[in-house]
């Protein structure tokens, strides 16, 4: 579960970057295409933390009283991140060229705030999740 949230993170991670290299101002066909599939990206993201690492506390599956602890302090930052990120994705699905050339730069440099704190929060809730584990070289 770990090892795919990191992956799917690192993906949508270098996604963001090269579409952050763009010219958003007059977005190319090539660029659509880039947005496209970061879209894609940022959803099997956001629905990995939401079922895979965050479904087993909601679940009541984790035991451990430490790792409960730490989901219960971030979870409720981490859902504002995911606000964040489902309404840039409901902006962004299918958008005209006057929202890209007016909105992008902003709404993609505002996510990215907002991813920054979703990852460090999920490296608090992972860091406790393998705290205490046989090898932790995953987290990394």
């Amino acid at each position: 579960m770990v090892k795919d949230i990191l992956e799917q993170r690192q993906r949508m991670l270098v996604l963001l970057w090269e579409l952050s290299k763009q010219d958003l101002g007059a977005p190319d066909d090539a660029a659509r295409e880039m947005l496209d599939e970061f879209l894609t990206l940022l959803v099997d993201y956001i629905a990995t933390g939401h079922f895979g690492l965050y479904g087993r506390f909601s679940a009541g599956v984790e035991r451990r009283s430490q790792i409960v602890d730490t989901a219960r302090d971030v979870y409720p930052r981490i859902a504002t991140t995911t606000a964040v990120a489902v309404d840039f994705l409901e902006r962004y699905e299918g958008a005209d060229d006057l929202t890209l050339r007016q909105q992008l730069t902003h709404d993609l440099s505002r996510l990215g705030e907002h991813l920054t704190t979703r990852i460090e929060l999920e490296d608090q809730l992972i860091t406790s999740m393998l705290d205490g584990e046989p090898s932790t070289d995953n987290a990394a």
